[in-house]
């Protein structure tokens, strides 16, 4: 069995920026899956999006616009990480060279092995 597909946090900076069209419109297919149900996506992304929209684009987003983007997104399937997610980041850095926080993403309750 396949394991499930994640958005990252670039894929939403890209599909909400005002960059690149043809990144975004790749970043928004991605994220029509991902309302579909075919993608899932983990709170640690959601806050990384969160982060990089309100503070590290330009112009930076006010925060009822990102509010309101959050909330566009609620139907996605979020993956909540927990003690087990940690843990499985270590093991993920240790086993394939992964950086811990990305590790927690991929690795993230129900995500399958790498």
């Amino acid at each position: 069995m396949p394991a499930p597909e994640f958005l990252d946090t670039n894929v939403l900076a890209y599909a909400y920026g005002r960059g690149d069209s043809r990144k975004q419109r790749i970043a928004q297919d991605l994220v029509r899956r991902a309302l579909a149900g075919e993608i899932l996506v983990s709170t640690q992304v959601l806050a990384e999006f969160a982060v990089t929209v309100l503070h590290k684009m330009a112009p930076a987003a006010r925060p009822e616009d990102v509010a309101a983007v959050l909330n566009a997104l609620g139907p996605i399937r979020v993956v909540v990480p927990d003690g087990d997610t940690v843990r499985r980041a270590v093991d993920a850095q240790a086993q394939y060279g992964v950086p811990f926080y990305d590790g927690m993403i991929c690795r993230g309750r129900g995500a399958g092995r790498l």
